[in-house]
C-alpha cells in the first residue's frame, strides 16, 4: 500500500496514522521531497480528473493566471503540492482524499474487515 501526500499535511498524516494503527505497512511518498513521476500523475488524472487539482491550496492561489490555463498535468508536474491528498493505492484499488467513506472501503477491500 502506497500512500502519496505530504509529510506536513494534517490529512495525509491522519490517514497514515489510521491505516497503520491495525499494523499494515504503508510506504508515505511525499510528493515534495520524493517527487512523482509522470506516468504515475497520468494514471491519477485519468482516474481523478480536474478532483485531482487542488484548487483551495497555497500554491494554487499563487499561480498567475496563465499559468491556471495551463493542462492540469503541466502544473502537477511542475507544482507536485498542487495534488489534492492522500492518494492511497493498494492493489487495484486507487482512492483520493480522506474520510470515512474511504476509510470503509480500504479496510473493506485491503484490510478484510468492517
Amino acid at each position: 500500500m502506497k500512500l502519496y501526500g505530504l509529510k506536513n499535511c494534517d490529512t495525509s498524516k491522519k490517514a497514515f496514522k489510521a491505516l497503520t494503527a491495525n499494523g499494515r505497512q504503508v510506504t508515505f511518498v511525499d510528493v515534495r521531497a520524493d517527487g512523482i513521476d509522470y506516468k504515475k500523475l497520468t494514471k491519477f488524472y485519468t482516474l481523478f480528473q480536474d478532483a485531482l487539482v487542488n484548487m483551495r491550496s497555497t500554491t494554487w492561489r499563487g499561480l498567475s493566471l496563465e499559468e491556471r490555463m495551463r493542462t492540469p498535468l503541466e502544473l502537477l508536474v511542475e507544482n507536485p503540492t498542487l495534488m489534492k491528498r492522500p492518494i492511497i493505492e493498494c492493489d487495484a484499488l486507487c482512492t483520493l482524499g480522506w474520510s470515512k467513506d474511504i476509510e470503509k472501503k480500504i479496510y473493506r477491500n485491503y484490510f478484510r474487515v468492517i
